[in-house]
């Protein structure tokens, strides 16, 4: 496995400045201290419920904290959660990424981590997914539909259809903020370590017990510069028409 260096101009991508955005998107990790304004937030909330729901049911909600006492009471979970990743996965470097490489975004998530309580803003991204609504005639059509193979295979991925199902409605929001985050100059990272304790990270928030979360998002103003991503050529991701 190879990795590139994305073109960020965008006139070599053909595209708009949505393209040099997207393509300098870098997980940004060492924040300043300096408090966002809740403007800024709001922006960045308006821009993740302008992206797609399943279903249109728009069932998602955000728990933004700013409160330093919260930040320091969620931050000794946050470290918990980043010394089981890096005791684990987070171990070794991913196939086709150097060591060096991988060193210095382990340090990062180090300084994230033992900075966390002045952490400027974090984005909670939750979701409650409504109780489905059958009927006899529509659960007559939908077992026709996909035959007795189809239905046993939709018991046996009952609880991964569902949890695809209520990420779909969640994550393009939060790429939505992600994209609005760079684009106003701000650092910001999806991650889903805080899902190791989350019946522990939505007691300290007040999180209902009914609702999930989806991702811990920290943003702040960045210590560092944004640059060019490194990612897989399209050509050995792609495969056109089959596998």
């Amino acid at each position: 496995m190879t990795f590139e260096t994305v073109q960020a101009d965008a006139s070599a991508l053909g595209g708009p400045a949505l393209f040099p955005t997207m393509a300098t998107m870098r997980a940004m990790r060492r924040l300043k201290p300096d408090a966002v304004p809740d403007e800024t937030l709001d922006r960045l909330i308006q821009a993740a419920v302008w992206g797609p729901s399943g279903g249109n049911m728009q069932c998602y909600e955000y728990v933004v904290v700013t409160d330093r006492e919260v930040m320091a009471r969620l931050a000794p979970l946050w470290k918990r959660c980043v010394d089981a990743y890096l005791a684990t996965t987070g171990r070794h470097a991913p196939d086709g990424m150097d060591d060096a490489a991988y060193g210095r975004m382990v340090a990062a998530i180090e300084y994230q981590r033992d900075h966390f309580a002045d952490t400027p803003a974090l984005v909670i991204p939750c979701y409650r997914f409504p109780e489905p609504r059958f009927d006899e005639e529509g659960l007559r059509v939908y077992a026709e539909a996909l035959g007795p193979a189809g239905l046993e295979h939709m018991t046996d991925t009952r609880t991964r259809f569902q949890a695809l199902a209520e990420g779909s409605c969640v994550y393009p929001g939060v790429q939505n903020l992600l994209l609005a985050a760079r684009a106003l100059g701000l650092a910001a990272n999806i991650t889903i370590w805080h899902l190791m304790l989350e019946r522990e990270w939505k007691e300290a928030l007040g999180i209902p017990a009914d609702t999930h979360t989806f991702a811990a998002v920290p943003v702040g103003w960045p210590q560092g510069n944004f640059g060019p991503v490194r990612r897989r050529p399209v050509a050995d991701v792609v495969h056109r028409n089959h596998w």
